[in-house]
């Protein structure tokens, strides 16, 4: 009932500013008015959404990657028009994706890779990576990639040979009861992760989003919160891993 209330007080006032934007333009030469296209909802909006899953890792990310200043870092598969355009406002990243980049921008390097079979001169390649919300999609026909049920701890064990001893890896996965949804997503437990990643790698932070969309950064994990997920159904783990 309020969001009506607020469509017609909002299109009850661009009527009467029309007309008086009218009134004043009859000294005005320079513009006329050609066309009539009202715009309420903007009147009652916040001044844009400074919160949500992907928001908060990729400023998190980004902000974790100027503050160590790696060497070289690459990127994996996240997305260019938001983490990856966030780093390169500031430093160097090449990114590597299974799918084609027509563009080319300042900053950004690309090499096209599904990163399952990798070329030896990438070994020990370089001392900081990152993927995020990406291992989760793969291999599951969705980008006309082949059906691997065990790709990803492959993919996971072939960035740790990229990565240089003590180099740092940002990885993110979606938080729910762990499954496939075929062919959109996979869905990751903590202790299903925590368990490919030891012996490999220490845990050097670890920061969520809830399901509310907010961000709860650098958590000391328990074994209540590894067994519960943390309480949460959706959204994701942000991972800052130092190999060993």
């Amino acid at each position: 009932m309020g969001s009506i209330i607020n469509k017609v007080k909002g299109l009850i006032r661009v009527i009467k500013d029309y007309f008086e934007i009218k009134k004043q333009l009859r000294n005005n030469k320079d513009f006329k008015i050609t066309k009539f296209l009202p715009i309420i909802s903007d009147k009652f909006d916040s001044s844009g959404v400074a919160k949500g899953s992907y928001f908060h890792q990729d400023l998190l990310v980004a902000r974790k990657i100027f503050e160590n200043n790696p060497v070289k870092h690459v990127d994996i598969w996240s997305r260019i028009d938001g983490f990856v355009a966030h780093v390169a406002t500031f430093r160097e990243i090449e990114i590597f994706d299974i799918r084609a980049l027509k563009n080319k921008v300042k900053n950004i390097t690309f090499r096209q890779a599904d990163l399952m079979e990798i070329d030896k001169n990438l070994i020990n390649y370089c001392d900081s990576i990152s993927s995020l919300s990406v291992i989760e999609h793969f291999w599951l026909w969705r980008y006309w990639d082949k059906i691997n049920s065990n790709w990803d701890r492959e993919w996971l064990e072939n960035i740790y040979k990229i990565l240089k001893k003590w180099g740092k890896f940002y990885f993110s996965v979606p938080i729910w009861p762990q499954r496939i949804e075929f062919n959109a997503h996979r869905a990751y437990s903590i202790k299903y992760l925590l368990d490919i990643f030891k012996d490999k790698y220490i845990l050097s932070s670890f920061s969520y989003t809830d399901d509310n969309w907010d961000l709860h950064e650098n958590i000391t994990l328990d074994e209540k919160s590894i067994k519960n997920n943390c309480n949460c159904n959706f959204w994701h783990w942000i991972f800052e891993l130092t190999k060993i």
